[in-house]
């Protein structure tokens, strides 16, 4: 058989494993939700648990974890990039914020 046409399909054990953790992972997300905790610590958590599960999803069932490296850092990179970017604005606007306040208080 011609190895580059030969397509790695992973067993259906991956594929549970896959749904057991996406199931934790909502789970996790959920009590987070309903547990009390408020503001950053909160959305920080869910975000975690939001990046995961789709890490997962992209990782297992669109087949990226058996792709070239080359195809993943082309996939993976730009938005991290963004993600990375949209951090520093959001720092950036506090930082603004208040130093806008401060000089209407002073």
């Amino acid at each position: 058989m011609d190895q580059h046409n030969s397509h790695h399909q992973p067993e259906l054990r991956v594929y549970l494993k896959v749904w057991l953790w996406l199931f934790v992972l909502s789970v996790l997300s959920y009590l987070v939700d309903i547990s009390g905790i408020e503001g950053l610590p909160k959305w920080g958590l869910i975000t975690l648990f939001m990046l995961l599960k789709a890490g997962l999803i992209v990782a297992f069932f669109m087949h990226m974890a058996w792709e070239r490296l080359s195809l993943i850092y082309t996939v993976l990179v730009p938005p991290a990039v963004l993600l990375f970017l949209a951090v520093l604005m959001a720092m950036e606007a506090n930082y603004t914020l208040v130093s806008r306040l401060a000089n209407l208080a002073g």
